[in-house]
């Protein structure tokens, strides 16, 4: 029964010429150790090919986020989502909330782990991802783009909401969530509400539809808060002073000799 399963894993890692011979090998104390070290270099090698693509960049891990900050964040559903069962039962995300509040940061942790536990995953921010689409020259090209979007298991469209749009920027996301629709889980951040979607995108006809293929089945997580940044920064400028202040203080007694 080992061999066989031994055999199995040869096959998937696709080790033909292995298996052509396994009669003459498989008895072999190396064989095992072979097909075990293969699986490991390729797990790695894959990691490190979807951590590359997913374009997830430099982030906090959620372990550091201070809870207490925010008036409002569910916190037991944010950490339910880092479980990705979302990703299986293909719901989009939605974060909501002011600028500086920890959607983005919260959004990086959920594709990071996505990544981990073996999934596809793309971070980009709605400009970037727009202007892409915009710039590709003929159908065949911006076909290619939108099937590039389209094929991560998890993307993240970071800071809708930041930047007003053209009806083409409009469209074109559009086509991007409803190729996802039902395939796919988005994850999107926000800091508009669905009514304030039309100052986004001004005169898009699409906005309506848009929003209806985006919110269905999904979870909106609504975060309130100051900015998480400017409270970090004056935490920062505070210990600063302190160290300036101590510094000056071990000066002035070195000078009159302790």
């Amino acid at each position: 029964m080992k061999t066989d399963l031994l055999l199995q894993r040869a096959k998937e890692l696709r080790l033909y010429g292995l298996v052509a011979h396994w009669d003459e090998i498989h008895a072999e104390a190396w064989t095992k150790d072979l097909i075990l070290w293969e699986e490991k270099e390729r797990s790695s090698r894959g990691l490190e090919r979807r951590m590359n693509s997913a374009n997830i960049g430099r982030f906090k891990p959620l372990t550091d986020f201070d809870w207490n900050w925010p008036k409002k964040c569910d916190r037991m559903a944010i950490e339910e989502l880092m479980q990705l069962e979302f990703i299986n039962e293909v719901n989009n995300l939605i974060f909501l909330g002011p600028n500086g509040v920890g959607k983005s940061m919260i959004a990086k942790n959920i594709c990071y782990q996505a990544v981990i536990q073996g999934f596809t995953a793309l971070f980009i921010g709605a400009s970037q991802l727009l202007n892409d689409l915009t710039a590709q020259d003929g159908d065949n090209a911006l076909g290619r783009r939108i099937k590039y979007y389209t094929q991560p298991t998890l993307l993240c469209i970071d800071e809708i909401g930041y930047l007003s749009y053209s009806n083409r920027h409009a469209d074109l996301l559009f086509a991007i969530i409803s190729r996802r629709y039902h395939q796919k889980p988005t994850l999107v951040t926000t800091n508009k509400s669905f009514s304030e979607w039309g100052e986004i995108f001004p005169n898009a006809a699409c906005v309506v539809s848009l929003i209806d293929r985006l919110v269905h089945r999904s979870e909106i997580i609504e975060i309130d808060a100051t900015s998480y940044r400017l409270k970090e920064a004056k935490e920062q400028s505070i210990k600063r002073n302190e160290a300036r202040h101590l510094k000056k203080k071990n000066k002035r007694s070195d000078k009159n000799g302790g």
